[in-house]
């Protein structure tokens, strides 16, 4: 009996809030992992936050490893919400039915090709028969984007080296590891002044709409809607543009299906890779 009037007065003991949230449900958000997972939580953590103020769900930020582990979990139908490329977008529509939500209306998603600044390297043919760094082969703007451009338009031979992450491709590059590596901007942009100053853009890829945050079909109509609400309500906000700029997201917009929907003519699926 002491016992249980112990619980019972540790319950009442807790604030409002904290009580509520025992019964609000929560729903979980993965991210590709572009960046090192302490940096990539260290980004996202605060938005999510920010945005539980405005809905009636939790949300739980999932990390993955690597970009494959991401694939296969978004395949599996692993996360409710997930931030992830144009191309993982209609892959995870046609296995799971996510629907993107919003996405950064400021900018394309464009691969980058970078060399070390001081290379002799100056254009794509220079490349023949070298190594190149790309983060996985599924990357879309570094990798498969990149790949399809280099193979299809290039007529280009080349090694490739699957390095992880972005970081790790222009660390490789800075540090003459490999002659070039794929990216996109920016991710380039967000790297420490030492790596970024030691290299150069010699190519950039087609453009096309960056990565949307998207939904599983699982999640009721009207709770994604208020995380789209509530995505655009923050990013009204002085501090919400701080946050989302980090992501980068500069400027979110209602995302739709059909602007990703062109890709299926691109040929892409002969440079992607099941693991």
């Amino acid at each position: 009996m002491k016992y249980i009037l112990i619980l019972l007065l540790a319950w009442f003991s807790l604030p409002v809030n904290a009580q509520s949230d025992r019964n609000r449900p929560v729903y979980t958000v993965g991210v590709v992992p572009q960046f090192a997972q302490r940096k990539l939580f260290d980004i996202w953590q605060p938005i999510l936050q920010a945005l539980e103020h405005e809905l009636d769900f939790d949300l739980e930020l999932v990390g993955s490893p690597k970009i494959p582990v991401f694939e296969k979990k978004f395949l599996a139908g692993e996360y409710d919400f997930a931030y992830m490329n144009p191309y993982h977008m209609l892959k995870a529509h046609d296995s799971q039915g996510y629907v993107p939500l919003v996405r950064d209306g400021s900018r394309q998603l464009k691969g980058v090709l970078v060399v070390k600044h001081d290379s002799a390297y100056q254009s794509v043919a220079d490349l023949n028969k070298k190594i190149i760094a790309f983060p996985s082969p599924n990357a879309l703007g570094a990798s498969l984007l990149m790949r399809a451009d280099l193979v299809g338009l290039h007529d280009l031979e080349f090694f490739p080296r699957y390095v992880q992450t972005h970081s790790s491709v222009y660390l490789n590059v800075a540090l003459g590891q490999t002659e070039a590596g794929g990216g996109v901007l920016s991710t380039l942009q967000k790297q420490p002044p030492e790596v970024r100053e030691q290299l150069r853009v010699i190519y950039e890829t087609r453009g096309i709409p960056p990565h949307p945050l998207s939904a599983h079909a699982r999640v009721p109509e009207e709770d994604r809607e208020a995380m789209r609400q509530a995505w655009l309500k923050l990013a009204k906000t002085e501090a919400g543009r701080q946050l989302m700029a980090r992501i980068p997201m500069y400027q979110p917009i209602h995302a739709d299906l059909d602007e990703y929907l062109p890709m299926r003519e691109w040929g892409l699926d002969r440079f992607y890779i099941v693991e």
